[in-house]
């Protein structure tokens, strides 16, 4: 970053307010495929907050890092507020339940938070987020190497079965060594979790359930 560049950050966040960003209540890390190609996936960190009792909105980036780029959005909603959208709308959805019950999904833990008392917050939060349906739409495709946004938007979709994740075993391995998670671990602590029911116009193209 130049100097003039960094003056013009350090100065613009001194002064300006940022209101819509303060209410980022989560950090949440899962894997994102895409509905056209489910063989591709993406690691996504989704930075979300609430909007009402039914909506929340997550800002989507390829890390954690301050450098990182955002790459998507995911709207979030509950059973009730899905059941109302017309039926082609509600095939744009996907469900949360694979993704919580597996330990894929995890919520990232700050530095000094003893691992137990984050872990009884993190499944608090699986809790919530198990019966939510999730549209995502990735807009800079840098699994590709794409310098720049570049082409359409991607509808995105999640994991919904472990028949799947031969896509990403290796991605997955990966994150949950460089976050120090022990997904097994997470996955037999929620194992209590109930599991909800899941609408039946959910997204389920045949491709997608026999990778």
């Amino acid at each position: 970053m130049s100097m003039s560049l960094f003056l013009l950050v350090t100065g613009a966040s001194a002064v300006q307010s940022f209101d819509p960003l303060k209410g980022i209540c989560a950090h949440l890390n899962a894997f994102h495929v895409y509905a056209s190609d489910p063989t591709c996936c993406v690691e996504s960190n989704h930075y979300c907050s609430h909007i009402s009792e039914d909506v929340r909105q997550c800002i989507i980036y390829d890390s954690h890092k301050p450098t990182a780029r955002l790459i998507g959005i995911e709207y979030m909603v509950t059973p009730r507020l899905y059941s109302t959208l017309p039926p082609e709308e509600r095939k744009l959805w996907h469900s949360h339940k694979y993704e919580v019950k597996s330990g894929m999904l995890v919520m990232p833990a700050p530095q000094l938070v003893p691992d137990a008392a984050w872990e009884i917050a993190e499944t608090k939060e699986m809790e919530q987020v198990i019966g939510l349906y999730g549209k995502t739409y990735h807009l800079w495709h840098t699994d590709r190497g794409d310098t720049v946004p570049m082409g359409e938007p991607q509808l995105m979709m999640s994991f919904t079965n472990p028949e799947q994740i031969g896509t990403v075993k290796y991605q997955w391995t990966e994150r949950d060594s460089r976050f120090g998670v022990d997904s097994q671990r997470k996955a037999d602590k929620r194992a209590d979790i109930p599991d909800p029911s899941i609408h039946e116009d959910m997204w389920k193209k045949p491709e997608f359930a026999t990778v």
